[in-house]
């Protein structure tokens, strides 16, 4: 594929103040996963698949996306997020959770890689810096929970980001193209429910109050992201598309905490606090200083 850019515009500064806005409710969305997940009794890849489902399902239904002239940029920004959302569960297997949240929050950086090579969206100083920042963040924020074994975990959470960061890149490269983004993000959705779909054979029946976690699993935790982030990275930077739902990792164990008593420890409130503030910063300076916009990416 041959990429080139015609032109460069930016979008309304109201546009991109909704996009960030969206951004940080698609990282509070995200981080609900880890309380309900801990309310379901099912193995991951059962979770995995019946939430991609719920999730497909009620993105089908509210966006009604037509299927026809699905192109190969689509199937590869699906791919990618089914590989995310596998990699990511597979990672927890044999990893520890703290590992496998701060391996895959690299993916701001590959973001930074891949989307200068593939669209042309340079980082900035001040996005490098936003990058060091959370990382160090996140870092603090497991600090006491990080542990250098686990290699083949640790090395799929590393998988995981970079499909993340894929992911990321590829959507944004679908907005360039004139292409629709949501079709993409539904396509993963339902790509993941067929292939873990094996799993959930021998799950076992789940009580109602699972049942209600799965669904706002499916409903709250994946669908409504996805129809917000499909919107916002239209308006965005594939970069800005990352950095600012990085309150995720900090927002989960947060919840966890609340709904059921496991205070952070003083580590985790320093890097949380750290995490917060340049994802902050990074937003305030997004909207005062907007960056320059490919209009459109032709592809031959």
């Amino acid at each position: 594929m041959n990429s080139t850019y015609t032109g460069s515009t930016a979008p309304p500064v109201s546009g991109r103040r909704l996009a960030i806005g969206a951004l940080a409710a698609v990282g509070a969305l995200w981080s609900l996963a880890g309380v309900l997940i801990k309310l379901l009794p099912w193995p991951p890849l059962a979770i995995w698949s019946v939430r991609a489902a719920i999730a497909a399902v009620t993105l089908i239904a509210s966006a009604r996306p037509s299927w026809r002239g699905l192109s190969r940029h689509e199937w590869a920004a699906a791919s990618a997020l089914a590989a995310t959302t596998a990699l990511f569960i597979a990672a927890n297997k044999y990893t520890t959770a703290a590992n496998a949240i701060l391996i895959q929050y690299s993916s701001p950086a590959w973001v930074a890689l891949l989307g200068a090579m593939v669209l042309g969206e340079r980082a900035s100083r001040v996005d490098w810096l936003t990058i060091a920042g959370a990382l160090v963040g996140v870092t603090l924020f497991f600090f006491e929970r990080l542990t250098f074994d686990h290699t083949a975990g640790n090395l799929l959470a590393l998988a995981a980001g970079v499909a993340f960061a894929a992911h990321a890149v590829l959507l944004r490269r679908l907005a360039l193209l004139g292409l629709p983004t949501l079709r993409a993000v539904t396509l993963g959705h339902v790509m993941a429910a067929v292939l873990g779909a094996p799993a959930v054979l021998g799950a076992g029946a789940l009580p109602w109050s699972a049942l209600l976690a799965l669904l706002a699993l499916g409903v709250l935790q994946q669908a409504v992201p996805g129809l917000l982030y499909a919107w916002a990275i239209r308006r965005v930077t594939a970069l800005e598309g990352m950095l600012i739902p990085t309150i995720e990792p900090v927002l989960s164990p947060m919840w966890v905490w609340l709904a059921f008593r496991e205070a952070p420890s003083g580590w985790a409130l320093v890097g949380g606090a750290l995490v917060l503030a340049v994802v902050t910063a990074r937003a305030v300076v997004a909207l005062r200083v907007p960056p320059r916009y490919p209009a459109r990416l032709s592809a031959a």
